[in-house]
């Protein structure tokens, strides 16, 4: 291989040189909040002179040759290693059977839908049998179209995020009712028309669905992107999602889009995940930037210990002030190796909430607990979901007050009086939403009978254990019966308890019931006198 040529010095006063061209680029990124500021026209005098210094301001610098992917060889053998890869590794997955073998293009189209919106914050394991019945409850857009929300919240329960659902139908409604069943054919067209579709769900319907060379940014191709191009900047950014937006629609395969796409997420999935990647099994290795960073920095530390003089920087490494290098508060952590990359900002601290939530119950017709649940409304977090009745509590709220506080609310939702002193602790259920801390305070209610509520007030109804499983109802609530459950365990154990130690007491110490068996001890032990 040549010897790389070195660049010619800049001559002395001519220009900014790169490092100050850098320096330009990250002040202007400053001060707009990460996305580089548009270029404001300089006011022109008549005589054509800038009225801001005269000569023009220096552009920003494209970033350096480490963060791009500028060689067509070095793009077509990633293309290819990529590709053999996943044909040979790729996990058998029911959508991708369904998107290679459904003729029909808005039924295809329909299968890679249903379980992109599935797989947004939720791992593949869990999708799998929810995507299985849905498909067989739903086949395609008409039948979604047709059911009820109530029906899409059933399925849906436990899977989470769960305005997903409500959404995936609404789009599906727009479709049969506004496109005559016809899926829109282009990734710009799906996002534009189709509520919930943003470009990432767009991009990857039309690739896999359709064959359109367009690329797609997940979590999963940020990781690979990052590591592959050394982008240590927050990669949540706008400027560094911008640049693997431009990436990764310059990697992708323009014969087999869809497979290069999903290859590439499955890569992040598979091999080059969060923590412990697995390095040597990943198959475009000899592409990745941070792998050659670890490579150069093991190398340094060998110099630096048998007292060789340092490594010569590499012409391709940032000199400084580049927007998508690690910032400078943020240094090389050489015990994380290649996960240095990507980096992120701190996780904003989720909301604490306090709820308290009462199990009504009463004895079924056959003697089986039931209990009511109520339906939330149709908008906000857990949006028609059904739940225990349920008051946010204000913050810092004692517990006594917490006690009185549902009491008087069901008391205003039952419309008959329910003292305080006769509701249940059980406990409290912890239960963490993306971006909620939420903690439940939990209580019981035994009922001898019906109950008439307020026609205006929720939806409600009684429900047996079994229905109540098979309801919308979250997991959280699931977390609560549990609890409830658990605790009449324990009463019931305790009452059983205490019977066989007063059925014990009164038969004696040295009585024996007809029939059973003396122990040896007994059996040996001398006669009493009489």
């Amino acid at each position: 291989m040549a010897p790389r040529r070195p660049r010619d010095p800049a001559p002395a006063a001519s220009g900014p040189d790169m490092s100050q061209l850098r320096a330009v680029a990250a002040r202007g990124l400053r001060r707009s909040g990460g996305r580089a500021a548009p270029q404001q026209p300089a006011r022109q005098s008549r005589k054509g002179a800038s009225l801001r210094g005269g000569a023009p301001a220096p552009l920003p610098a494209p970033p350096p040759a480490q963060h791009l992917f500028s060689d067509p060889a070095e793009i077509e053998a990633l293309r290819g290693n990529l590709l053999a890869w996943y044909d040979r590794c790729k996990r058998d997955l029911p959508w991708r059977t369904l998107a290679a073998t459904e003729l029909d293009a808005d039924r295809r189209a329909y299968a890679v839908w249903v379980s992109e919106i599935m797989l947004q914050q939720t791992q593949v394991a869990t999708v799998i049998d929810y995507y299985n019945r849905w498909m067989q409850k739903w086949p395609t857009l008409q039948a979604l179209a047709q059911a009820s929300l109530e029906e899409v919240n059933e399925l849906w329960a436990g899977l989470g995020y769960y305005s997903r659902g409500k959404r995936l139908q609404e789009a599906a409604r727009k479709v049969v009712s506004e496109l005559a069943g016809r899926m829109p054919r282009t990734a710009e067209d799906l996002q534009k028309l189709l509520p919930g579709v943003g470009r990432y769900t767009a991009g990857a319907i039309a690739s896999i669905s359709y064959g359109q060379a367009t690329g797609v940014v997940d979590g999963n191709v940020i990781r690979v992107l990052c590591r592959l191009r050394c982008i240590g900047a927050d990669s949540s950014s706008p400027l560094v999602v911008d640049r693997l937006w431009d990436m990764a629609n310059a990697l992708v395969d323009r014969s087999r889009p869809g497979d290069f796409n999903q290859a590439l997420m499955e890569l992040g999935a598979t091999v080059c995940v969060p923590k412990a990647p697995l390095c040597g099994e990943c198959p475009v290795k000899q592409h990745c930037r941070a792998r050659r960073r670890v490579e150069k920095e093991l190398a340094f530390a060998s110099q630096k210990l048998f007292g060789k003089p340092t490594l010569v920087p590499d012409v391709e490494d940032c000199v400084g002030g580049c927007p998508l290098c690690p910032p400078a508060t943020e240094p090389w952590d050489s015990s994380l190796g290649v996960t240095n990359f990507p980096r992120k900002a701190a996780k904003k601290q989720p909301r604490v909430v306090k709820t308290a939530t009462c199990v009504l119950e009463r004895r079924g017709c056959h003697g089986a607990p039931e209990y009511l649940i109520v339906q939330r409304p149709n908008s906000g977090l857990l949006a028609g979901l059904w739940e225990f009745p349920s008051l946010l509590l204000a913050q810092g709220l004692q517990e006594e007050k917490q006690q009185e506080a549902l009491a008087d609310h069901l008391q205003a939702w039952m419309g008959w009086p329910v003292a305080a002193r006769d509701l249940q602790f059980v406990g409290e259920v912890v239960h963490i939403f993306s971006h909620i801390h939420q903690t439940y305070v939990v209580y019981s209610l035994p009922l001898d009978g019906d109950v008439t509520l307020d026609p205006a007030s929720s939806p409600s109804r009684w429900v047996t254990e079994e229905e109540f499983h098979a309801s919308a109802v979250s997991t959280a609530m699931k977390k609560v019966l549990k609890a409830r459950e658990k605790q009449r365990g324990k009463e019931s154990s305790s009452v059983t308890g205490s019977k066989r130690k007063r059925g014990a007491k009164s038969q004696g110490a040295g009585s024996t019931s007809p029939g059973t068996q003396l122990s040896l001890r007994a059996f040996l032990r001398a006669p009493t006198a009489l």
